[in-house]
């Protein structure tokens, strides 16, 4: 299944900003647009599993050990499960359940076209 264009634009928005912030030294800001990304692309195979590897390639940076053991456990459920089933609204760090649904941020809903709260 292809990402509607609106949703592609404003996933490649959040990795664009998650690296931009990153390269500024913003690093906590870097990861809340991965997360954006992340709940951005949870339907979509390629996408959800590519921001679980920069999720990972941001835990190995920072040395975040507990980031990437879970991102480790997080890369191949994201190749295998997302077109079953996902959590909607889940951030997807290491910091939270991987099977939690968590509320869709408002301006992501109205992308998504998602009517979770």
């Amino acid at each position: 299944m292809s990402m509607p264009l609106a949703l592609r634009d404003a996933y490649l928005a959040e990795l664009n900003a998650a690296e931009s912030d990153w390269f500024a030294g913003q690093h906590q800001s870097s990861f809340a647009h991965l997360e954006r990304a992340h709940i951005l692309s949870q339907k979509h195979t390629l996408a959800h599993t590519y921001v679980h590897w920069q999720m990972l390639r941001f835990g190995w940076a920072k040395r975040d050990w507990r980031e990437i053991l879970g991102q480790l456990l997080r890369l191949p459920a994201a190749l295998t499960k997302s077109r079953f089933w996902v959590p909607m609204g889940n951030t997807g760090g290491a910091n939270v359940s991987a099977i939690k649904p968590m509320p869709v941020p408002e301006d992501l809903r109205a992308i998504l076209g998602d009517a979770q709260p």
